[in-house]
């Protein structure tokens, strides 16, 4: 009987530690690395210098609307199933293309490092395979972009601003890095940026009447007329009698969405200088704050002359995703 009950201790034993090694082997991940905006795209040489690399290409490589000159959406690199192993594992954000399998699309979260974004595309055929990266264009795209702008803020999160008069004067909390300094303040506006290479990455916040923005057909003009009045009174150009205004040449972009939990009218297009040569790209939120009777303008601008201005946008647009208000 003694010897019944110490093998069965002994086996309880053994079993506890062989689902805790594997418990453990499944819970632990390296951390996923990579650059910003950088996709692994997983296939065969043959199937990236061919049509399905082209559909592939026009997704992830897509102009992004509101940049002065063309930049790819993501940068790619593409890497033959043979060689995906070890570190190459481990960038931040993967495409995986599976053949001889039935069509379909896979959206998986930390499968070789963390965090990681892993998007799984099979099909049978070629055509298959095809079909099912132009369908879910805007999923894939969403995805990976959603993966960047959190490593973003994890980034900026690990020297964290101590900027109080944000909350003081506008009742609200926004994320970015101490590298950003005040640049001008009011009772109802903020003006905050950062020295670049080659320029600055800038933020602008301030808040409106509920009533100075009306949801018609013309609420992109209100926006445009707003931010050119602001930006008269507020930002200055190099010389006197300059300020900055929207491009009109350059149509704005324009879209509803969300942020923190408020209906968000979102414009993106080019700013440029009155009376001088300087532009650059913005991106617009006019947050409608009703529990406040406000709306709650936060922008983006970027001014890097000569250089791709991509990253520095999604930084910016980061930190304003990253807002809280009272």
């Amino acid at each position: 009987m003694r010897r019944y009950i110490l093998f069965s201790v002994l086996s309880l034993m053994i079993l506890t530690a062989c689902g805790d090694k594997k418990k453990s082997n499944k819970t632990f991940l390296p951390d996923s690395s990579g650059t910003i905006n950088n996709v692994s795209v997983v296939t065969e040489n043959e199937f990236w210098n061919g049509r399905v690399g082209e559909a592939i290409r026009n997704v992830l490589a897509k102009p992004i609307y509101g940049l002065p000159q063309d930049e790819p959406t993501f940068t790619i690199s593409q890497i033959p199933p043979a060689v995906f192993s070890d570190f190459v594992t481990k960038n931040r954000t993967v495409l995986k293309i599976e053949v001889n399998k039935e069509a379909g699309i896979k959206f998986l979260k930390d499968v070789y490092a963390k965090p990681q974004k892993v998007i799984v595309i099979s099909g049978k055929t070629k055509e298959d395979i095809i079909n099912v990266v132009t369908e879910n264009e805007s999923k894939i795209i969403e995805v990976f972009r959603n993966e960047e702008l959190a490593e973003r803020q994890r980034q900026m999160a690990k020297s964290p601003h101590s900027f109080k008069v944000i909350k003081e004067t506008l009742g609200l909390t926004v994320d970015f890095a101490s590298v950003y300094r005040m640049a001008k303040q009011t009772d109802n506006f903020l003006w905050i940026r950062k020295d670049i290479t080659t320029g600055t990455s800038n933020l602008m916040i301030y808040e409106l009447p509920i009533n100075a923005i009306k949801r018609n057909d013309s609420v992109v003009n209100q926006i445009i007329k707003i931010r050119d009045s602001i930006g008269k009174v507020h930002i200055e150009g190099p010389i006197e009698g300059s300020y900055m205004i929207t491009e009109n040449a350059y149509t704005p972009f324009h879209g509803e969405t969300v942020l923190d939990n408020k209906p968000t009218l979102e414009t993106k297009g080019i700013w440029d200088v009155k009376n001088a040569r300087m532009g650059g790209p913005f991106i617009n939120y006019a947050i409608e704050d009703k529990i406040n009777k406000r709306w709650i303008v936060i922008e983006g601008f970027a001014f890097a002359p000569s250089v791709e201005k991509r990253n520095y946008m999604l930084e910016l647009e980061s930190i304003i995703k990253s807002i809280k208000i009272d």
